[in-house]
């Protein structure tokens, strides 16, 4: 029988203690009270260089108790009015995304709470495949995802499903595109039939001005053409649960790990993809801590 020796012992009980400490933070500490502010200053080839915008992102909120009650939706938001975007973007999944919870944010809670976002050019937000899928919590009926409209207009968004809206600053005008859901309907476990229509939102844009387009999955990028300027995402919580000892994220298994987060750049085409702020399937973060975006296009020297 081999034995146990006092060093082997305590090296055992290190590497235990270590992971429970790892463990009690990602599920206790970084999903429920870490909150980072991303910044990217660009110019994108179709972006207009003296067109100077600066756009503050929320996405992926899942709001549910304890972890992202209405109360932290609101200090959010307070924040990101703090940054004074021109436009604000909302991108999607409001609604909670798993079932380890104390219990659901309603829809009316976490709108009013949002109802505290002010910027001078807008607030602008799109749907995610949980407001589709389910109610404010995964157990709850989605009805279609109206609750979450409702929310998000009583809160003074403009709800974007295949539109298109045009905006003027200084003179100049920009587009902001919004799609419908690229998962909205659930055939089964991996099959998806998208609500999205790209040809059809870009068709409302009627001159040559400049383009953002929101969407809350980044699987559209590939198909948007280079017309467009700048897409902004969410939904892949850039990984949620990062081991760089591996390499991958263990979420988003149809994206490259390259394209789950961050600022992609791929043929002249440009995207952000948010980590967002809540949590799916478990409630659960590890060096992906939840973030708001900050994104300053056209030269940053106007914009203090």
């Amino acid at each position: 029988m081999a034995l146990v020796t006092r060093r082997g012992f305590l090296r055992a009980a290190a590497g235990g203690a270590g992971l429970l400490s790892v463990g009690g933070y990602a599920f206790g500490i970084e999903p429920g009270f870490i909150l980072t502010r991303t910044t990217y200053h660009m110019t994108p080839p179709a972006w207009p260089a003296d067109l100077h915008l600066r756009i503050g992102v929320i996405s992926d909120v899942h709001a549910c108790e304890p972890w992202m009650p209405a109360s932290r939706v609101r200090a959010i938001c307070n924040k990101v009015n703090a940054l004074h975007p021109d436009i604000i973007v909302l991108l999607g999944d409001y609604t909670g995304g798993h079932m380890m919870v104390t219990g659901p944010v309603m829809p009316e809670a976490w709108g009013e709470a949002m109802s505290v976002l002010r910027a001078p050019y807008g607030v602008y937000g799109v749907l995610g495949n949980h407001d589709i899928w389910h109610g404010a919590l995964p157990n709850m009926p989605a009805l279609n995802g109206d609750p979450v409209r409702k929310a998000l207009r009583d809160a003074g968004v403009t709800v974007m499903e295949n539109d298109a809206v045009r905006v003027v600053k200084d003179g100049q005008a920009f587009w902001i595109v919004g799609l419908a859901d690229q998962l909205a309907l659930r055939r089964s476990h991996r099959e998806f039939i998208g609500m999205d229509d790209l040809p059809g939102s870009l068709a409302r844009v009627t001159d040559d001005a400049p383009v953002i387009l929101l969407a809350h999955e980044p699987y559209i990028f590939p198909q948007v053409p280079q017309r467009v300027a700048l897409t902004l995402s969410g939904h892949t919580h850039g990984g949620q649960v990062r081991l760089p000892e591996f390499a991958q994220p263990l979420m988003s298994p149809r994206m490259r790990w390259s394209q789950t987060y961050g600022h992609i750049a791929v043929d002249n085409k440009h995207m952000i993809v948010s980590a967002g702020l809540g949590t799916s399937l478990a409630p659960v973060r590890f060096m992906r801590p939840p973030e708001i975006v900050d994104i300053v296009l056209g030269s940053p020297q106007r914009i203090s």
